[in-house]
């Protein structure tokens, strides 16, 4: 008796990932780490200096993490109600928030009360910054306003009412100590000097403004609000370079790693979009539990800290590189200790002893070897193996058909195994790969289970749904074979008159020869 042999499944190529260098580098951030906050975190910021620690802004507390700690170093805790925004200077040892009541808080981190209290906002400050000269701060709030403050002396200098809604958002330029920008929910972003009296650049983005972000050389800027991340000229008075729309919910945050090549988004859609500022395509991406309200890059690009509306930080550490120079390697058998003999070949005196390999075969093998064609069918309708592998269930039921025993198993099935059976081949006829079968498949179905129509409502849905995928089917068919034909009567009218121009050079180049004959 002959062994018998297990169903051949036909395997299809599988488009996989494509590996960058940027998908090696993205990928070699540890699992994250997570610490619950007592509410939604609005503003994560590092500090410029070793050993870069960051604050987190969330509910009414500011709390200081270390690098690798899972608990707070430190907290500021002294406001009435919610804090916002809580910044760094650029010397790391300063730290400036705003407040639901309108006032603005400057902390020394190395204290814990505040060491100066500005007050002149009527309502919630959500933007606190510093310019580069280290000596003044910029803020804007819920009133519409922006100002900017001097530290020594902790009073008013200027004050913009220029937006007419929210500013929620801003940052100073690096390279020129009196130029700031803001982003507002009146869809615009602005660019003062502290030396004039009104804004020297408007911007329209189109949407509300959630963040801004200037790159370090101060020519372009970088706003973000809707579903939209847009890069501008400030040099070409605010020249709209490009508009990147890969995500599918509001944006709500940005950041760029040290060297400026990438840029990072964060959206209410969970994920955490990274693009080369070159060529501003996307590069990577992170996808995480909850809709993203702030984002975070350390100065060494060693950890990226998310926060969430959950109340969750997500905290993600680079891979330390190994270093094996020095340490002493285990000594291990030559390489062709262990190919030793693979490569043999049996001579014409030798004795040859095989080892039996034992074959394990599937469920629905089993079942086949025993003739029980109903119950193999049963076996990979099981929806884990619809789903994930349908080619399995496909490439049974064409044994069956080859047996001659696909109508029996399909004959005699009740109300719900009808229903699961149509649902597949109603998904899956459509497929190229699995057309020639399902439609055997589909046919036989019909044949046998013709008389009970009209007796199930959910089996007729199911009948519908499949007239109406194979109808939509042979629609799209009708529709290519009529572009076809339309291509095909293109490229014949294009050979023919290329070939009539080859006749007609042929004839000049022949009556030219004759006449160049009788001259001489």
């Amino acid at each position: 008796m002959a062994a018998y042999k297990p169903v051949v499944v036909q395997a299809c190529p599988k488009l996989g990932e494509k590996i960058t260098q940027d998908t090696l580098y993205w990928r070699g951030y540890k699992t994250p780490v997570q610490i619950k906050e007592f509410g939604a975190i609005n503003k994560i910021d590092f500090s410029p200096v070793p050993p870069y620690n960051y604050a987190v802004t969330a509910s009414s507390r500011i709390h200081i993490y270390g690098r690798y700690s899972q608990e707070p170093i430190k907290t500021f805790s002294r406001f009435r109600d919610a804090a916002y925004c809580a910044t760094y200077r650029d010397d790391g040892r300063l730290l400036a928030a705003g407040s639901e009541d309108g006032s603005i808080c400057l902390f020394d981190v190395s204290g814990k009360a505040p060491l100066r209290q500005f007050e002149g906002h009527t309502k919630p400050v959500h933007l606190v910054g510093f310019l580069s000269d280290k000596y003044r701060i910029f803020s804007g709030g819920d009133d519409y306003s922006s100002k900017l403050w001097d530290i020594p002396s902790a009073t008013e200098m200027i004050s913009y009412s220029e937006h007419t809604d929210y500013v929620r958002c801003g940052c100073a330029s690096k390279v020129n100590a009196d130029v700031f920008i803001t982003g507002s929910y009146d869809h615009t972003v602005k660019v003062f000097d502290a030396r004039t009296k009104s804004s020297v650049m408007t911007i329209e983005h189109g949407h509300p403004v959630e963040s801004v972000l200037l790159f370090p050389s101060g020519g372009l800027l970088v706003s973000a609000g809707g579903r939209y991340v847009k890069v501008w000229d400030v040099l070409k008075g605010g020249q709209l370079l490009v508009s990147l729309k890969n995500h599918h919910k509001t944006v709500t945050c940005l950041c760029l790693n040290s060297s400026g090549q990438r840029l990072l988004s964060g959206s209410l859609d969970r994920h955490v979009k990274i693009y080369s500022t070159t060529s501003y395509k996307v590069v990577h991406s992170f996808n995480y539990a909850t809709s993203i309200l702030s984002l975070a890059l350390s100065p060494e690009d060693e950890t990226i800290v998310v926060g969430m509306t959950n109340g969750v930080l997500n905290v993600k550490h680079r891979k330390p590189e190994e270093k094996n120079e020095n340490s002493q390697k285990k000594i291990q058998p030559a390489y062709r200790t262990y190919v030793k003999g693979r490569s043999y070949m049996p001579k014409q005196e030798d004795f040859c002893v095989s080892k039996p390999v034992k074959r394990v075969l599937r469920k629905y093998d089993k079942l086949l070897r025993s003739f029980q064609s109903s119950k193999a069918l049963d076996a990979v309708l099981e929806p884990p193996i619809m789903l994930h592998t349908p080619e399995v269930t496909v490439a049974v039921m064409q044994e069956l058909h080859r047996r001659g025993t696909l109508r029996s198993a399909l004959a005699g099935r009740d109300e719900k195994q009808v229903n699961l059976l149509l649902t597949f081949v109603a998904r899956r006829v459509i497929e190229p790969r699995f057309t020639s079968v399902l439609v055997i498949v589909a046919d036989m179905i019909t044949d046998i289970y013709q008389p009970v129509v009209g007796q199930s409502a959910i089996v007729d849905k199911q009948f519908l749904k499949l007239q109406q995928a194979i109808g939509k089917e042979i629609d799209y068919q009708e529709e290519l074979l009529e572009v076809l034909g339309m291509m095909d009567t293109l490229f014949a009218t294009f050979t023919k008159k290329r070939d009539t121009c080859l006749e007609e050079n042929k004839s000049n180049g022949v009556t030219e020869i004759i006449e160049t004959n009788r001259n001489y």
